[in-house]
């Protein structure tokens, strides 16, 4: 992976910069055995951050005997000397699985960050309120679900957005949820048994940020949506950065394409026919997702909901 620290990316179309960025970060494997790659890709990140004028703030810490970072910038309303009455942490986790690149997981959320910090640049949270943009690091093995998993450390996710088909049962939800993505009676809300559609999941203590999220993007976007709040122990609920939230009280979901129940590349090295190569993803739908999920955040930090 090439990357000049100092270039922008020019103005393009959405789609195409979520490509630009994708392919940047995710062209190779990026994680804790090739720690040169994976600073790479933080250096992309940090450049692109800088590039529309964002302080970027770097939260170090040592894992594995070696410093790593999340890379954090933010969007306050706030008065100075003042502690902010209610935060938005919106991240993604920049490091791959052992031997994928890692487009979709997570290359496709880490992009959609950078472009949710562009697109929103110039807004106006509510008075006493902050947005974070942050990008993880270690969210992937062997760190996952330990102490030196970057969300415990830290203390909306976005979880491979990347992978959608219109193909029945292109997903296979997990068990004892088939029939808990309701629809709201819309007829553009997706079919569940397709992987046509974004989700917003969380477990039973942040059923009302579900709810709340999952009604603000609907009301702005038509992208095909759904929302699951279930117990912990369900399949797939805890699997990425928010789960360490929730361990500390705090609400926290997901947001989704719903990884390796529907994307057939999920984790599989670039020899293997790939997880991990940028040309899989379709970037069109995620473009789609991304402009409603601007809109549903900028409506949360103004207060219209939650």
């Amino acid at each position: 992976m090439t990357v000049n620290p100092g270039a922008a990316v020019p103005e393009l179309p959405l789609a195409a910069r979520l490509r630009a960025h994708v392919t940047a970060i995710a062209s190779s494997e990026h994680d804790t055995a090739t720690p040169a790659e994976r600073e790479q890709a933080a250096r992309y990140i940090e450049s692109v951050l800088r590039s529309e004028g964002y302080a970027i703030r770097r939260r170090e810490y040592r894992a594995g005997g070696e410093m790593v970072r999340n890379i954090e910038v933010s969007i306050a309303n706030v008065a100075p000397h003042t502690k902010p009455a209610r935060i938005f942490i919106v991240g993604a986790h920049y490091d791959s699985a052992p031997g994928a690149p890692g487009a979709n997981d997570n290359g496709s959320g880490a992009a959609a960050v950078l472009e949710l910090s562009r697109l929103l640049k110039d807004m106006r949270p509510s008075q006493g309120t902050e947005v974070k943009f942050v990008f993880f690091v270690n969210e992937e093995a062997p760190w996952f679900k330990g102490e030196e998993m970057s969300g415990i450390q830290h203390a909306p996710v976005l979880e491979t957005i990347g992978w959608y088909t219109q193909q029945r049962h292109g997903r296979q939800p997990p068990a004892g949820t088939e029939k808990r993505f309701p629809d709201g009676g819309r007829p553009d809300a997706g079919r569940p048994d397709a992987g046509n559609f974004i989700a917003f999941v969380g477990t039973l203590e942040s059923s009302r940020l579900v709810q709340d999220a999952l009604s603000a993007f609907r009301a702005v976007s038509d992208f095909p949506a759904h929302g699951l709040a279930a117990p912990a122990y369900v399949q797939g609920v805890t699997l990425s950065d928010h789960a360490s939230y929730r361990r500390f009280g705090y609400p926290a979901i997901m947001i989704t394409d719903t990884g390796f129940m529907r994307y057939p590349y999920y984790k599989m090295a670039a020899n293997d026919g790939a997880d991990g190569t940028p040309d899989k993803l379709d970037y069109d739908s995620t473009a789609r997702v991304l402009q409603g999920l601007a809109r549903t955040l900028r409506a949360l930090a103004a207060g219209a909901q939650g």
